[in-house]
């Protein structure tokens, strides 16, 4: 997979390629691992000479760490369930391209059809890329209808070439702006890390998988967080203390000045142009804001 030399310390991860590329590579180099890729270039290089990658769509992720080809890898939870993947999920990883929410597959018709409710697609057309997971689904309802493959430009679709359609939604903007409305959510799913049976049992695979999955989950972690550090007065220390929240209790240390402390604290980054006023008036000085990496609880 890489030039890298083959041992048995050696794990093959596979990046997803696409929509979350990006902000995979972003994650990885928060996590501490420095992930380089070249514009036509399927193997990424990374600064771990115990890791080997390749670049594969979320879409055919787990069906390659299933078939062992990759001993772990990112994907989307709903391709998981698509391919019908018989895989370890080892963590959800709360991102996403746009957002750290969950995105949703909906079905969705045009804002006139008659189309109100699930029970409505019987014996329609739909179109959509999650073909497997909407044919189990709505035969789990007892609901026949003609479910197609579709290449892509899905909302373009209906009313001409399908009824309805199932697509993944973030912020359901694109569906607006195409004349749909939502009739029903059929999935809701996260980005996870996947891994091979075989690997997870594996114990220097697991141990290694299970760091990345540490690390990882501590970057998401650090990004709605901040450190703030600042020195306090001894008479003022209990008022200031007050106005802090954090994850743990505020660090505090003595300085060479008699009379003053340093104090440092975890706090989520929404509040901190509330609480930076605040503690200054209580008395801090000196405060500084930093950027976390990653928080490991």
């Amino acid at each position: 997979m890489t030039s890298k030399k083959k041992t048995s310390q050696n794990l093959r991860l596979g990046i997803p390629k696409g929509s979350l590329q990006e902000a995979t590579l972003r994650l990885f180099k928060k996590a501490g691992y420095h992930i380089t890729v070249g514009s036509r270039s399927y193997v990424p290089n990374i600064d771990d000479p115990e890791l080997s990658s390749l670049l594969i769509r979320s879409q055919e992720m787990a069906r390659y760490v299933e078939d062992e080809v990759l001993d772990a890898g990112i994907c989307g939870r709903d391709w998981v369930l698509e391919n019908n993947a018989k895989v370890v999920e080892v963590c959800e990883l709360h991102y996403s391209k746009a957002t750290s929410n969950p995105i949703r597959w909906v079905v969705a018709v045009p804002n006139d059809s008659k189309i109100k409710s699930l029970k409505d697609l019987q014996g329609k057309r739909i179109a959509t890329e999650l073909v497997g997971y909407t044919e189990r689904y709505l035969k789990k309802l007892g609901i026949k209808s003609e479910v197609e493959f579709s290449w892509g430009a899905t909302e373009v679709k209906p009313p001409v070439l399908a009824d309805a359609i199932v697509e993944l939604t973030e912020t359901g903007s694109s569906l607006r702006a195409n004349n749909l409305r939502i009739v029903d959510s059929i999935l809701q799913s996260v980005t996870v890390l996947v891994a091979s049976k075989s690997a997870y049992k594996d114990p220097w695979k697991r141990q290694k998988i299970e760091n990345i999955a540490m690390l990882l989950q501590g970057a998401i972690e650090a990004e709605a967080k901040v450190g703030l550090k600042m020195n306090v007065p001894e008479k003022n220390l209990k008022n200031v203390l007050s106005k802090l929240s954090s994850l743990t209790s505020p660090t505090v240390g003595a300085l060479n000045e008699t009379g003053w402390n340093s104090v440092e604290v975890i706090v989520d980054e929404k509040f901190v142009r509330d609480i930076i006023p605040e503690i200054k008036r209580a008395g801090a000085t000196g405060i500084v804001e930093y950027p976390l990496n990653k928080v490991i609880s």
